[in-house]
């Protein structure tokens, strides 16, 4: 028998079921999604467009912006240049300890942020070892700014360069050792070869690691201290709003989060589609 010319019957579903399970996936968007997204918006500008307008632009909500953004921006620069490197030499090289070091990338995907929070107390704080000697030169880590961003780049760090490696691997090395032939150096290499081929996955790990760097609680929330004005990003503000039963300004705060991870979703779909 001849399999190459024998048809596979496509599965088909009766009427009943399809509609019971699109009604099903419709149902749980709206409840998960929709509902909670709505819920926001209504406490967020329950008492008025003046009071949630006033409620981001407070100098505590203001702060925390500022200090959300220094922390997401340093987290993705450190994660880039992490990414970059760490997935070059794993697609690139052959060595003992890959697999070791690919297994070690996914720890902070599988690692409670909260216990990612005290690892660093532990390596940092004011009893530890490094912390008594970095204390001696007036170096602060824990609970403040520093610990934000070594707190944030952990929980981010895997994002950026587990989007690369799947990619550098299926581009190969043929066109780099090509251009080396033709006299590149390095550099031109990565650039002018390497780069164009890998930018849109690049591109898609970065907006990864904005939106969970932004987003981070757990593990800033353990070396932050929640000073005020200080060391509190926005979830940390939010949080501080509602247990102070002030809950329209949290809402409103929230929307901020809310509108980026909208965003988030709107930027990984144009991302999806140019792969």
């Amino acid at each position: 028998m001849n399999r190459a010319n024998t048809k596979i019957p496509e599965l088909t579903e009766s009427a009943p079921v399809r509609w019971v399970l699109t009604f099903i996936a419709i149902s749980f968007l709206i409840l998960f999604l929709v509902l909670p997204l709505a819920v926001i918006f209504k406490e967020a500008f329950a008492q008025g467009i003046n009071f949630y307008l006033n409620s981001i632009s407070e100098p505590e909500a203001l702060n925390a912006i500022k200090l959300s953004l220094i922390t997401a921006g340093s987290s993705i620069i450190l994660n880039l240049i992490f990414g970059v490197c760490a997935a070059w030499a794993i697609t690139k090289f052959d060595f003992k300890g890959k697999n070791f070091i690919l297994t070690i990338l996914d720890l902070p995907l599988t690692t409670s942020p909260v216990i990612s929070g005290m690892m660093f107390i532990l390596l940092f704080g004011a009893h530890s070892l490094i912390g008594s000697f970095l204390n001696q030169f007036e170096i602060k880590i824990i609970f403040a700014i520093p610990g934000l961003i070594l707190a944030t780049t952990f929980v981010t760090m895997p994002y950026i360069v587990r989007e690369l490696i799947p990619q550098m691997n299926e581009m190969g090395r043929e066109e780099e050792e090509a251009a080396y032939s033709l006299g590149a150096n390095g550099w031109q290499i990565f650039f002018k070869v390497t780069l164009p081929n890998i930018k849109w996955s690049l591109f898609y790990g970065l907006v990864l690691c904005n939106a969970r760097a932004m987003g981070e609680f757990g593990a800033v929330s353990v070396v932050s201290g929640h000073i005020r004005g200080y060391t509190n990003t926005l979830p940390l503000h939010i949080e501080i709003l509602y247990n102070e039963y002030n809950f329209s300004a949290a809402f409103a705060v929230a929307t901020l989060l809310t509108v980026l991870a909208l965003v988030t979703l709107i930027l990984k779909t144009i991302i999806t589609r140019k792969f």
